[in-house]
């Protein structure tokens, strides 16, 4: 059953390049109202956590120290079929095959500084929200 809210992180290569308003405002723009905002900067120990189900790819190290490499903007969106839907807003982790205006299509640099994050089912958007936020910072 699809639930209405769904999570998503501004990865460090969009703070750096300067796209988390852009980013922002599609986000806005397409429906979805903001129910927590947070701007901080992840630990080695929180990264390698969030991303612990990659642990055994060969990309987790560097995916870590990327993600820890700058501040992330963390965020619970709601919005009817909201995973879906900003899955779609954001197009396919490779911007090259990402599809025309979607986030990852204008603003993403490569598959691994791909600009943003999206849960990818409702079980995982509740886990990955409450991993960065408390009920109390949830509006």
């Amino acid at each position: 059953m699809a639930t209405n809210r769904t999570f998503t992180m501004l990865k460090p290569d969009a703070i750096e390049n300067g796209h988390m308003g852009k980013i922002i405002d599609m986000i806005i723009g397409a429906g979805f109202g903001i129910k927590a905002l947070k701007y901080t900067q992840l630990t080695e120990a929180q990264a390698k956590e969030f991303y612990a189900v990659h642990a055994e790819r060969p990309f987790y190290g560097e995916l870590v120290e990327y993600m820890t490499s700058g501040p992330i903007i963390a965020a619970i969106l709601e919005k009817d079929n909201a995973v879906a839907d900003f899955r779609a807003l954001i197009g396919a982790t490779n911007p090259a095959e990402a599809a025309e205006g979607t986030v990852r299509k204008l603003y993403a640099e490569s598959i691994g500084r791909n600009a943003v994050h999206g849960s990818d089912s409702d079980e995982n958007a509740e886990i990955e929200g409450n991993f960065h936020f408390t009920a109390g910072e949830i509006i």
